[in-house]
């Protein structure tokens, strides 16, 4: 893990705003909270299909996560509640949002082309490596905790080993194969934003997020595209490998991993938790669709 600019190491109340590539652009903000003891604290936007996924859709509505519909389909009182409950309860928020509202994948480029297109009849500049962001989720996220936040985290993810020899943009890796070691190494760039240097009309702040990923887009361009072959696979300026220590990962690997194990090798433990997928999974189906 290869971390560029600003990453305060204290906890702080933050949206982290992100391109987003692959499921582990998810796991990437967990990096970056338990380097500064924020782990617990992580929630996220999310689209509202996933609200339907096994135990997990009921788990992240549970731990503050906001499920958005697209479009004229999104319901900002229904989030501004959400996020409003949350601040009441002093909820302590690492807000994760991926503004492009789907993932850049080089393997669609109908997806690309027509964010490109959007761009250009809006006026808006033309971003190659990043898609064209949505504004809605996060002038809602901003506007609301505009008081509860300390910042604005700008973060720029790029994975090594997603270009081919022919110098092309290849897919961003699965979750197994980044765990299976595929991709080398993740470069992520952050940019601490304070809340005073962001436009609060929607229609300015539009503007303000656009320039934010034409920033993302030219460290990218940087990172893929740059013609001396020196400054490809990293970001501009200063970096740290950033390593963890022992004791922040090795207790919930032996807690999870013994109880997992300890379910698994038994015929009871195993039926046990054939049955909490089953029966969790319908019974967290139920309350999504009663209580998002």
């Amino acid at each position: 893990v290869i971390i560029y600019g600003d990453l305060p190491k204290n906890k702080e109340n933050v949206i982290y705003l992100s391109n987003h590539q692959c499921t582990v652009d998810w796991i990437i903000a967990d990096m970056l909270a338990i380097r500064q003891n924020a782990l617990g604290h992580v929630r996220y936007v999310l689209k509202d299909g996933l609200k339907w996924l096994p135990l997990y859709g009921w788990y992240f509505s549970q731990h503050g996560g906001v499920y958005v519909k697209r479009s004229a389909k999104f319901n900002e009182k229904e989030m501004r509640e959400k996020l409003r409950a949350q601040m009441k309860a002093q909820t302590l928020m690492y807000l994760v949002i991926f503004p492009e509202g789907t993932r850049y994948n080089p393997e669609i480029p109908k997806v690309i082309a027509d964010s490109q297109s959007f761009a250009e009849k809006e006026g808006l500049a033309i971003l190659k490596h990043v898609l064209t962001p949505r504004v809605k989720a996060t002038h809602v996220a901003i506007d609301t905790m505009k008081d509860y936040l300390d910042a604005v985290y700008d973060v720029t993810v790029a994975y090594e080993g997603t270009v081919d020899h022919k110098g092309q943009r290849k897919l961003a890796p699965s979750m197994t194969e980044f765990l299976c070691k595929e991709c080398p190494r993740v470069h992520i760039f952050i940019d601490r934003i304070e809340l005073k240097d962001i436009p609060e009309e929607q229609m300015y702040m539009r503007r303000w997020l656009h320039e934010r990923f034409e920033i993302k887009d030219k460290l990218l361009i940087e990172f893929y595209d740059a013609k001396d072959s020196k400054r490809r696979n990293k970001f501009p300026g200063k970096s740290v490998h950033s390593k963890l220590s022992l004791k922040k990962t090795l207790p919930s690997l032996l807690f999870l991993g013994g109880l997992t194990a300890s379910m698994l090798l038994t015929e009871s433990g195993r039926k046990l938790y054939v049955k909490t997928w089953i029966y969790g999974t319908l019974i967290g189906c139920l309350w999504v669709s009663i209580k998002p």
